[in-house]
């Protein structure tokens, strides 16, 4: 038996992916709700870290790029997964003037624990009311959805992921950062 949360949350989503596929609006969304749009400036946010740093705002990285990447819940197999490949390619993404960011409702001790012992060197943010993943469109009932963004130096949201495949899913966006990153041919 499913709570009525749960179904609302459930049905919800069921017709937000019917309107979709029947092309009701232009608007793009994803399980979570309406997705930022691309190429405009992505959702600010000022919320709670591990690592001791208090709050991190999206104003903390201009001039860098940032992936922020929003999962269900620390300790998880997919998101442990996850977080491995990109702390893995770290260097990579440093290497290109990117900040790894990841976002859940977990709260920031279970963020310090889980970095501890994932041997994890970027900056989880805890999003405990959902209120920033909201503003992605990646928040479902009371966890993150598994979705990624990509953010320019100026703080103009490039890219959206929202079909993720935990084992690959760092080496598609390194990719496709890479890809963004490349000078304009005229």
């Amino acid at each position: 038996m499913i709570s009525r949360r749960t179904f609302l949350s459930l049905l919800l989503a069921c017709c937000i992916a019917l309107s979709g596929w029947l092309n009701l609006t232009p608007v793009a969304y994803a399980l979570g709700g309406k997705l930022p749009t691309i190429n405009q400036p992505a959702p600010d946010f000022n919320l709670p870290t591990n690592t001791g740093d208090r709050n991190i705002s999206l104003s903390n990285f201009r001039g860098k790029w940032v992936v922020m990447y929003f999962y269900p819940k620390d300790f998880t197999s997919g998101c442990t997964l996850e977080a491995r490949r990109f702390q893995q390619d770290l260097p990579k993404y440093l290497g290109k003037n990117a900040q790894i960011i990841g976002v859940s409702a977990d709260d920031v001790n279970s963020h310090a624990e889980f970095c501890d012992s994932e041997g994890l060197k970027f900056p989880l943010l805890s999003d405990t009311d959902g209120a920033v993943s909201k503003a992605y469109g990646s928040w479902i009932g009371f966890v993150s959805m598994r979705h990624t963004f990509i953010i320019d130096p100026e703080g103009t949201l490039r890219e959206t992921f929202v079909k993720v495949n935990p084992a690959i899913h760092s080496t598609e966006v390194l990719a496709r950062l890479e890809n963004l990153q490349q000078p304009a041919s005229s």
